[in-house]
């Protein structure tokens, strides 16, 4: 499986504070983009998979959504992230 419980606790602990904020708006972006490069990669090489394909169309949106409140609510935060991520916008 590609997303253990070791790896998640990384990421939440690198952007989300600690590895037990899980809550926080950074870390579940941060998670969500390592989740959507993951799928990313499995659809260039599955095209047909269209559940995936799916599945990857919501994730970017629930990411879309998170950074969307971000910038409206707390503009640092949102530009460090972005910058972080590397993520366009």
């Amino acid at each position: 499986m590609y997303l253990t419980k070791e790896v998640k606790e990384q990421i939440f602990a690198k952007h989300g504070g600690a590895a037990a904020n899980t809550g926080s708006a950074e870390g579940q972006i941060a998670l969500f983009t390592f989740r959507i490069s993951h799928l990313t990669e499995h659809l260039k090489k599955n095209r047909h998979d269209y559940n995936t394909e799916r599945s990857l169309v919501l994730l970017v949106g629930k990411r879309r959504r998170l950074l969307d409140y971000l910038k409206k609510t707390e503009i640092n935060r949102y530009r460090e992230i972005i910058k972080e991520l590397n993520i366009r916008k």
